[in-house]
């Protein structure tokens, strides 16, 4: 933890500050402490000259005036004399901050004008500062202030882009106001792909491109839509965003032994299927966080609804986990697995980061050391790491009350037989003894029988001797095999047998990976003195941020309810509807998985170091109608696919000078790249071999003889080193979604395409364009597979002629018809192909036929590489 939390000083300790600091270092305006310098003294300084109990040098920098007044070493300032003050010759000269730390030469400007121009204050200080004496412009930061519902804009009546949806008044307002170009709406196919890969992760197909195209009805798209937001396939996709941000994996991650979490996946059938029956995001909130304390204990039969409501829980059972693991301190893995469970719960629900408050006050955002540690108190109940429950002893059984009986019977049933076992056992030990005792002088035979009959604690000193003396009358149930290895072996291998067979009967385990509480076992939570667990300082009562004063209140614990309900209280009191980050940070994440740009573009980070949201008024706008639509997800996801900023092509208009580059502003739909995970199912529905069975275990990934991790079993090779080998079954072609995600061995054919990370979640995922992404369309195995079925299937429906393949292969691939000159020259280069590859390589000169392939292989084989063509190119990989 001590290095997490030095990572985190670093971190915060050398970001930049907001970008309006800079601006107004260059203005010639006033430059007042709370506005300008505070932030950067925050930053920098108050960690030493300000939170802490003992201040370094006696010297405290949160107001004006105790600057003025100093500490050890005399006044930190002289107003009016810049070249006089300790803290700009301290500055200057690096000394400060220490640690090799500098403060960048804007900043240093800023600090050096205010002094010279009078140390300038915008209103009265009080004599003391206090702990979260938050200033006014904390406070009036945009994310902390109420949800506010105003006024849609007033766009000119004839303006046909601002007519469709409040949401194109706002966006359509800015446009006008930056003059900038608005392009048209997009043609009916790049709409219903558009929607169908938003929606589903998967394109639409030829017959339904074409059934929406020919659809002349007027709300043709209204009713696409609502079909996409009720098909299953949309709960898979969806459910992938919100478990990027929830962090799930099938593994533990932490450290190289990445052990396995078997069911896992229970809380990832939670999240599919509740998106799909769009379960209020409200109740969706509650239930991850405190699903648990809506179950009555004991868990022992449980009706449907309470397992769901368990499995929920498992949102606070994703952060990486080490306890338990080989060579890892127990005491600072379980300290880890609740700060980073904490990273999850603020960045997801919140927002924000709060990771930087664990050892000090956050260096820009108003998240005080005791703000963290209240967030702490809400879940260490359930996670108190001086108590601690091994993984298993969380797990509850989901058995109905027949299973629970069957199971019964079923190790009654063992039970008698291994005490039948253990009486034929001993009647063999007993027999193998009689031989032996036949075996000494006749007049030893009736002592050794008395003295084996007799408890090795009662026996006489010649007792004992004569047992010492023929160690072989010391036969027993364990070395009975070494006196009659055959009928020992004969026998285990008969129970083991009728073991088995009894076994089968018992119903299989069935378990949910929950999070909850042990009654009657609230703990302590305390403030960490610079987050070091073994430096324990003043207990902490649970809340939210200081800053939302009111929002983040609770009351003390019910001291007659046995579990603490701290998450439930938090949770309702986020859930009241004047929340301002929950739903703030959901719209906004949902607006990004629309648009591929969050309207605040670090939905996981709104404060003060992230990019100011570019639409406040839409944003704001949003979250209130979220709330006054009964939270439905999908409900507010339809007012935005209805919207023309939605359905907007993504060309740019060429004669318009484009002043928004990154399209920010929104003139035009912007271009995004397939989502690994609907990279790889497309490429799979494209060939006809997606598996569409929903829910249950995942499929398991081991590395293959090359290392390359693959979908498959693993078996022990001569080396004794587990390789995978793939097999033509469904599970192999599932949906992405139900991979099995191990930390430690993501899958090959999705890996070089931004994954989300899981160190320990992902609020935003990367959009990168490298090399390896076109080697792995080349020459993963996973991906050639795929091209070989896909081209067996354009041979089963297309028939021998090459211009028939490639028609069908072209409308596969991408919905539509090739052009003539497409279908035309493709056509041409399959027949090329086939040639080549059925004449003799002169590289090949010893292969068979010398490399030339026989006419249907070749024929064969340039097929698949066309599909591989298709595939890897960027129609295909890229939505418009």
């Amino acid at each position: 933890m001590l290095a997490f939390c030095l990572l985190s000083l670093l971190a915060c300790a050398t970001a930049p500050l907001p970008n309006a600091n800079s601006q107004e270092a260059t203005s010639e305006a006033p430059i007042h402490f709370e506005t300008q310098v505070r932030p950067i003294l925050k930053a920098h300084c108050f960690h030493c000259h300000g939170e802490q109990e003992h201040r370094e040098g006696g010297l405290d920098l949160r107001l004006v005036h105790l600057l003025e007044k100093g500490g050890d070493s005399g006044a930190a300032i002289v107003p009016g004399n810049a070249d006089a003050s300790l803290l700009i010759q301290r500055v200057q000269d690096g000394q400060m901050p220490p640690g090799g730390k500098t403060i960048p030469d804007t900043q240093k400007q800023i600090l050096r004008r205010w002094i010279q121009s009078g140390a300038l204050t915008k209103r009265p200080e009080p004599q003391t500062p206090t702990l979260e004496d938050w200033s006014e412009e904390e406070r009036n930061f945009w994310l902390f202030q109420p949800v506010a519902s105003g006024p849609v804009p007033k766009v000119a009546q004839d303006n046909a882009y601002a007519m469709n949806s409040p949401i194109d008044a706002f966006v359509t307002a800015k446009l006008l106001e930056k003059q900038l170009p608005i392009a048209p709406v997009a043609d009916r196919v790049t709409r219903i792909r558009r929607l169908s890969v938003d929606l589903l992760g998967l394109p639409p197909t030829q017959e339904e491109i074409q059934a929406f195209v020919e659809d002349s009805r007027p709300d043709a798209y209204e009713r696409t839509v609502d079909r996409l937001l009720a098909d299953p396939r949309y709960g898979e996709h969806w459910g992938r965003h919100w478990l990027d941000v929830a962090g799930y994996a099938d593994s533990d991650g932490y450290s190289e032994q990445d052990t396995e979490r078997p069911w896992a996946w229970q809380y990832r059938d939670y999240v599919l299927s509740s998106i799909n029956a769009d379960v209020p995001y409200d109740q969706f909130v509650i239930e991850q966080l405190a699903g648990d304390e809506l179950v009555p204990q004991p868990w022992e039969i449980l009706a449907p609804d309470q397992q769901r409501l368990l499995a929920a829980t498992g949102f606070l059972r994703n952060a990486p986990d080490g306890t338990g693991h080989q060579g890892v301190e127990a005491n600072i893995a379980r300290n880890d697995v609740i700060a980073e469970t904490i990273k999850i719960l603020s960045s997801s629900f919140l927002g924000l980061t709060v990771g930087c408050a664990q050892c000090h006050d956050h260096r820009y955002d108003p998240i005080s050391q005791r703000d963290y540690y209240r967030i702490r108190a809400l879940i260490e109940p359930g996670l108190d790491w001086k108590n601690w429950r091994d993984k298993n002893s969380r797990l509850v059984n989901l058995w109905d009350a027949e299973q629970r009986q069957k199971a019964s019977e079923v190790d009654k049933e063992l039970s008698e037989l291994e005490a039948k076992r253990l009486i034929e056992l001993d009647r063999i030990v007993d027999e193998i003894f009689d031989q032996e005792v036949m075996k000494l002088p006749e007049d030893l035979r009736q002592a050794a029988r008395t003295s084996r009959s007799t408890a090795a604690d009662k026996r006489t000193e010649d007792q004992q001797k004569l047992m010492r003396d023929y160690p072989s009358l010391n036969v027993d149930r364990g070395s009975a095999i070494l006196y009659d290895g055959a009928r020992i072996n004969e026998f285990n291998k008969q129970y083991e047998t009728q073991q088995a067979e009894i076994k089968t009967k018992r119903p299989a385990e069935v378990f949910v990976a929950s999070f909850s509480e042990v009654p009657n076992q609230i703990p302590t939570t305390f403030l960490f003195s610079r987050g070091d667990f073994q430096q324990p300082k003043v207990p902490v009562s649970p809340g939210g941020l200081s800053i939302l004063a009111e929002h983040d209140k609770l009351i003390p614990d019910d001291p007659n309810v046995a579990t603490s309900g701290r998450r439930l209280q938090f949770a309702k009191m986020l859930t009241q509807g004047v929340h301002p980050l929950l739903t703030r940070s959901y719209v906004n994440r949902m607006w990004m998985h629309h648009f591929g740009r969050a309207i605040a573009s670090n939905p996981g980070d709104l404060g003060l170091l992230g990019e100011r949201p570019t639409h406040p008024e839409l944003l704001d706008w949003m979250a209130n109608e979220f709330v006054q639509t009964g939270w439905s997800r999908k409900r507010i996801s339809r007012e935005v696919l209805l919207s023309d900023t939605y359905r907007r092509s993504s060309g740019r208009i060429a004669q318009d000078p484009d002043n928004d580059s990154q399209n920010i502003w929104l003139g035009r739909m912007n271009v995004r790249r397939l989502q690994t995970e609907s990279l790889r199912d497309t490429m799979l529905a494209t060939a006809g071999i997606l598996t569409l069975r929903m829910y249950g275990p995942p499929s398991t990934v081991n590395p293959d003889e090359v290392g390359q991790t693959i979908i498959g079993k693993a078996t022990r090779d001569g080396n004794g080193i587990l390789v995978a080998k793939h097999e033509e079954v469904a599970d192999s072609y599932r949906r992405s979604v139900y991979v099995q995600i191990r930390r430690s061995m993501p899958l090959g054919v999705i890996e070089p395409f931004d994954p989300a990370g899981t160190a320990p979640n992902c609020d935003r995922r990367s959009q990168s364009t490298v090399a390896t992404q076109s080697l792995m369309l080349m020459n993963n195995s996973s991906v050639i597979r795929i091209c070989e079925h896909f081209s067996n299937r354009v041979l089963r429906e297309a028939g021998e002629d090459p211009m028939a393949q490639v028609q069908r292969a072209w409308q596969l691939a991408f919905g539509v018809d090739p052009s003539e000159t497409q279908r035309t020259r493709t056509t041409q280069w399959l027949v090329e192909q086939r040639a080549v590859l059925a004449q003799p390589n002169p590289e090949q000169p010893t292969a068979p036929n010398a490399g030339a392939l026989e006419p249907a292989k070749a024929n064969q084989q340039a097929l698949a590489l066309l599909c591989q063509a298709l595939l890897s190119s960027n129609n295909f990989l890229y939505v418009d």
